[in-house]
């Protein structure tokens, strides 16, 4: 019989080298900005890739898209969760599955494509819902039956059956921003990152990649302008870097590492306001079922059983944020307590010989973030203590982003990757990137289980709060039984601005740019 080997592993230990290591990783590069008041500078995590609501890729594009291109309604900023009307001068819920809907008059396309019409919002809305086009947002219409046009300005938008989630996640996000059918038509049919036929408050006026974003407020928009004349985006990945831009006075906003939220709270920079926002965001360690050694079961559970989360976050972020149960945050139906696998290297190390897969190596992607790279190096310790090498691949988000996409080569040989979510206020805009036919665009995982997608729709039209909480918890469960997934986070949101700007924001800290202004 084989002896086992306990290499034990302090906990202090692993946060002393994790952090060192990730601080030793930084550098900021300076950049150089207009300190016309006038002019808001922000930091976003990511670069632009795509400026079409159906088939945006990440939030930071979500921010800009929704600037651009108007959405119906969208969040109002605050602390609690409502909404504001931009595109629609009336919009009421006559019943169940009627809203009626009436735009404003006076809102136009650029480019000369002429007036939003309500036939622009039916072919806007019905593009996502129609699975010929293979939306990933699919969902945020699922309930959709049609958008009727009663005239230029006025239609009903018809549902199938109740959907609860209507006023939380579809209508106050992109998946309500109402584009030019022309115009969408004559581009063959999808956005790229030209943006043509705008009707925002703002303007996309240049884009330098992987340098800045330049937005201009729209010289058109005869409602609510937006607070200032240019907001400048600058695409920076790591938080930390993004830090010392602020502390170095070329940004205005920015949203901070979590790691650092004690010491800025402590001892923010002068004239600055830290905040510290709720969040409903998930972090998670992603298991590929389809790949080898992962198309393993007991591999995979090995894996569940061999991470110390309590370790991971602590790494992570210094104690400024809690381990998370699951992709359903506290607060919203369907929050868990706790997991179905606890750690347990011994465990671990049991199932991984009951398999014979002893010498394993494995590689683990990850964004290229401090904040990930100390995750990730506890991570690669619990693994080696139970007899995997795990090797650690840092992407910028270009490349990560696209990782388990179909469209591309490596969704069918990634392993193990380090992810996080944005959310909505509705459990189910987490529950559904995680369904079959997300398999290839969201659910990097390939978990495949119809009882899951059973679930997913009846939350969709379950009204009864808790009838919901018993649905989402169950289909967290079968997320663990997958083997798939070892929750980590909700993570906090940490931001700070100058105190010269009141910021846009969500209740989560989400930016709204055309909300923020000048204190």
């Amino acid at each position: 019989m084989k002896t086992i080997v306990n290499h034990a592993i302090s906990r202090r230990s692993l946060l002393a080298s994790a952090s060192a290591f990730g601080a030793a990783s930084l550098a900021y590069p300076r950049f150089a900005v207009s300190q016309d008041g006038n002019i808001l500078t922000v930091r976003s995590y990511s670069d632009l890739q795509l400026l079409d609501p159906a088939f945006r890729l990440s939030l930071p594009e979500e921010d800009i898209i929704n600037s651009i291109f108007a959405p119906m309604v969208t969040v109002e900023a605050g602390d609690e969760w409502s909404w504001r009307a931009v595109a629609v001068e009336s919009i009421e819920q006559l019943d169940d599955v009627t809203v009626a809907f009436k735009l404003r008059d006076n809102i136009g396309f650029t480019d000369g494509y002429g007036q939003m019409t309500a036939d622009d919002v039916k072919f806007s809305i019905e593009r996502i819902a129609d699975p010929a086009n293979e939306s990933p947002y699919a969902g945020d219409w699922a309930a959709l039956k049609e958008v009727e046009v009663k005239d230029k300005l006025s239609g009903i938008i018809h549902l199938k059956n109740t959907f609860v989630p209507l006023w939380t996640t579809t209508l106050p996000t992109a998946a309500s921003c109402v584009l030019s059918r022309k115009a969408v038509g004559e581009l063959g049919g999808k956005i790229g990152t030209e943006a043509v036929a705008q009707s925002g408050q703002y303007l996309l006026s240049e884009w330098v990649p992987k340098q800045k974003t330049v937005l201009k407020r729209n010289p058109d928009w005869a409602h609510e302008p937006g607070g200032f004349e240019e907001i400048h985006i600058l695409p920076i990945e790591d938080p930390a870097t993004a830090e010392l831009g602020f502390e170095a006075g070329d940004l205005d906003y920015t949203w901070t590492a979590v790691s650092s939220l004690l010491r800025l709270k402590e001892s923010p920079p002068p004239g600055s306001v830290v905040l510290e926002k709720p969040s409903l965001a998930y972090v998670w360690l992603g298991i590929n079922q389809n790949v080898a050694p992962f198309d393993n079961l007991n591999i995979r559970r090995a894996v569940q059983h061999a991470i110390d989360r309590e370790t991971v976050v602590d790494a992570a972020y210094f104690g400024a944020a809690s381990v998370g149960n699951g992709i359903v945050a506290p607060g919203l139906p369907g929050s868990r307590d706790s997991v179905t696998y606890d750690y347990d290297p011994d465990k671990a190390r049991a199932l991984l010989e009951q398999e014979g897969a002893t010498n394993l190596s494995v590689t683990l992607d990850i964004l290229n973030q401090s904040e990930r790279l100390t995750a990730a190096q506890v991570i690669q310790a619990n693994l080696a203590d139970v007899g995997i090498q795990c090797e650690i691949k840092q992407n910028d988000s270009g490349t990560f982003w696209t990782l388990g996409s179909k469209d591309g080569d490596s969704w069918n040989t990634i392993q193990l990757w380090l992810q996080r979510f944005s959310m909505q206020p509705d459990p189910s805009w987490a529950t559904v990137w995680f369904t079959p036919e997300q398999i290839g665009v969201w659910n990097w995982e390939q978990f495949d289980s119809p009882e899951y997608k059973d679930l997913h729709d009846q939350g969709l039209s379950e009204s009864d709060p808790a009838k919901r909480d018993e649905i989402y918890r169950k289909m967290q469960d079968l997320m663990d039984e997958s083997g798939s997934y070892v929750f980590l986070t909700h993570e906090v949101v940490g931001a700070i601005h100058k105190d010269s700007i009141a910021p846009g924001l969500k209740p989560n800290g989400e930016s709204l740019y055309p909300q923020f202004k000048s204190a």
